[in-house]
């Protein structure tokens, strides 16, 4: 159900419901790194970071977490913590970032 509300990007709704997913489940990391996307979207940028931030320290090399923690700072006009976050997303992925 929260895919459904996260794909009709009625991300506040998804970020409720994986909160209690989360609750009962917190070493999932697709539901962190879902429940963060749905901080990200909805603007909740703080939330969307400590997620990340849980994600990476569980598993430094999930890329995507990485990616989105570099463009979470971005948007919190914290470009130079960003740098290093995206620098190594780039390089674990291939991409530029």
């Amino acid at each position: 159900m929260a895919n459904f509300y996260f794909e009709s990007k009625a991300y506040t709704d998804a970020a409720r419901m994986l909160e209690g997913v989360l609750a009962e489940e917190p070493a999932n990391l697709s539901v962190r790194l879902l429940l963060a996307r749905s901080y990200f979207h909805s603007a909740q940028l703080r939330k969307a970071e400590t997620e990340l931030r849980r994600v990476l320290d569980a598993d430094p090399a999930e890329d995507y977490a990485r990616l989105m923690l570099g463009r979470t700072l971005e948007r919190q006009g914290r470009a130079e913590e960003a740098r290093p976050h995206l620098r190594l997303a780039s390089a674990m992925t291939g991409e530029s970032y």
